[in-house]
């Protein structure tokens, strides 16, 4: 079997594809993740129909063994040898048979789980960040995770049991039917009240799986937001508060759950007790056939064997449809995500090779979809290469909204943004970000060692570049002082390092791009003194000869811009140098005042 690779850009897009197409029928969605592997669905299929064999031929052969044992003047002994023969071979060949049936099949099953994940990653990094903002991390986590997990289970319950139970339903139906058409006859009569059970309980099954994938879902994201706050809740004595919160929302999961659970065990013990009624009225009914002389005692208990399995393998099919409504609900769950249409699409646009750093804002208005007005309202702004610009403004003015779309993050429902003349919406953004560097506020850090924190998403990294960068960022004393150096494991958040620690790294990773445009979002909020004079420092490094945005509230930090502009109420009232504003006694005077105050 040949390993290719499972991350494959045609392969996911495939998928993506399949979901918008068939968003409608999860089932049809559902056969459509394996297109491309049909053959090797078919090829198991062979394995399994063969080391299947034993249970189809066994009721057969018990059946001849009885009418042997019972009349031993109408049949040999070689007859009952011969039987047995055969009963062995059939048994033996389910060892090879089922192992090269179970590799094959499991083998389609975990690559269509593991691309299917792909495929998620795929989709998140494509949607708009407009998308992700609605759309809470943990029920995304809980789509990546739980989801897909139940669409392999519900896989395996299909090219499984589901087949399982088809093939068993029909070698049963066709030899009966090929012996006796009056005892066949009595077992199709049967076959409408599994399906009238079926019918009264599917919606209702289908309507509490919906509920309470919903409602673990919302519980996966507030787990995730509960784990973040946990230094907070400490440091303010909230745990119980915490404790009797996340309580009320298990508790919610677990009355959906108890919901599910009763409708399901309701639907399988009413299901139990009908076909074990009908099982016992086959009995009655083919004695009756016996001592009328109209059928052998063999083939009694042949046509009891055959119904039993008849019903025990329409009873498993009845009982698996709870279970497999849960894996088709997770199949409408990740379809939210695949089929979703909001998209960042640069497919058509141009690709730009080269930024020099001259970003304008001509007349730009922009609003969120669900709100009454706009955050900016023609707002107007030339930024020449290599200039540093600061925006300053009480919360709420519209600085953060810039810096998203300066980033491509939004686009504006008014006017136009360029970068060295091209309109930002008709250029692809990915290029335009490869020229791009941005240090958050809230620095994100990830496990892995500190030299992969600096050079994330670079490969062949120049050591005396590297070493450059640290120098620039202020990070040599820290590199210094840890055990091991760059090689030097970080914990979850960069939890074993400062503050400014942190967000030097952060300032290295943007240095080491060597990028023509600079976001800095508040780089030196909330930090002490020192830190914030070595942040500064690596900033002034970073900033020098590239095109800088700088939003700070801290007004001290942006002394040395070239330009400060000021944002009220989503427009530009004032721009100028820092002394210059100061003279001019306006809006930027008097939040400075406030500050030195």
């Amino acid at each position: 079997m040949n390993n290719k690779p499972i991350f494959n850009s045609d392969t996911e897009d495939n998928l993506i594809k399949s979901f918008e197409k068939n968003k409608q029928s999860s089932f049809k969605t559902l056969l459509s993740l394996y297109k491309g592997s049909y053959h090797k669905l078919l090829f198991a299929l062979v394995f399994f129909i063969i080391k299947r064999s034993p249970e189809w031929v066994l009721p057969v052969v018990t059946a001849n063994i009885i009418n042997i044992a019972t009349s031993p003047t109408a049949h040999s002994l070689k007859e009952l040898i011969l039987n047995c023969v055969v009963m062995v071979f059939f048994i033996l060949q389910n060892v090879p048979t089922n192992y090269i049936y179970f590799k094959v099949y499991r083998h389609t099953i975990r690559n269509i789980e593991a691309r299917l994940r792909c495929a998620l990653v795929r989709k998140m990094q494509q949607l708009s960040i407009t998308f992700h903002k609605e759309m809470r991390s943990g029920k995304l986590q809980s789509k990546i995770m739980r989801d897909v997990e139940a669409i392999e289970t519900l896989s395996t319950q299909f090219f499984i049991n589901v087949l399982q139970i088809v093939m068993d339903l029909a070698v049963a139906i066709a030899i009966t039917g090929t012996m006796n058409l009056t005892v066949l006859l009595f077992f199709v009569l049967t076959v409408p009240f599994a399906v009238i059970l079926v019918t009264l309980f599917r919606k209702k099954i289908r309507q509490r799986n919906n509920e309470y994938r919903k409602e673990v879902e919302e519980t996966s994201a507030m787990v995730m937001e509960m784990v973040e706050l946990i230094p907070v809740t400490r440091a303010h004595g909230l745990q119980n508060y915490e404790i009797d919160r996340m309580g009320n929302q298990m508790e919610k999961v677990s009355r959906r759950g108890l919901k599910l659970d009763v409708i399901q065990e309701l639907f399988g013990s009413m299901t139990w007790v009908t076909f074990q009624v009908f099982q016992l009225a086959c009995l009655v009914f083919t004695g009756y056939l016996a001592y009328k002389g109209q059928i052998s005692v063999g083939e009694v208990v042949l046509y009891q064997n055959y119904y039993a399995k008849i019903v025990h393998q329409v009873s498993n099919l009845v009982g698996l449809l709870p279970s497999m409504s849960k894996g088709l609900e997770s199949v409408r769950s990740v379809g939210d995500v695949l089929s979703a249409m909001d998209v960042e699409d640069n497919s058509s646009k141009k690709s730009i090779k080269k930024v020099d750093g001259n970003i304008e804002f001509s007349s730009v208005t922009f609003k969120y979809h669900d709100a009454e007005a706009p955050v900016l309202s023609n707002f107007s702004l030339s930024v020449k290469k290599g200039e540093t610009i600061a925006l300053v403004g009480e919360s709420g003015a519209g600085k953060t909204t810039i810096l998203n779309l300066i980033m491509g993050f939004n686009q504006p429902t008014e006017g136009k943004i360029t970068v060295d003349g091209n309109d930002i919406t008709e250029i692809n953004l990915n290029s335009l970000r490869n020229h791009l560097a941005v240090v958050p506020q809230n620095t994100i850090l990830f496990t892995g060692t500190l030299r992969d924190n600096i050079t994330y998403g670079l490969n062949n990294v120049d050591e005396k570049r590297l070493h450059e960068v640290i120098e620039a960022a202020n990070l040599t004393e820290l590199v210094a002082s840890l055990p091991e150096g760059l090689e030097t494991h970080i914990n979850e958040h960069g939890s074993n390092l400062s503050g400014g620690q942190r967000q030097r790294i952060s300032i290295a990773r943007a240095l080491i791009r060597n990028p023509e445009i600079i976001i800095l979002d508040e780089a030196t909020s909330a930090l002490d003194t020192i830190s914030e004079k070595k942040i500064q420092s690596a900033i002034d490094n970073l900033s020098e000869n590239r095109t800088t945005f700088i939003v700070a509230h801290r007004l001290s930090t942006i002394r040395n811009a070239d330009r400060i502009a000021v944002i009220d109420s989503g427009k530009c009232v004032e721009c100028g140098s820092f002394d210059e504003l100061i003279e001019k006694k306006g809006k930027f005077y008097e939040l400075n005042k406030m500050q030195v105050v």
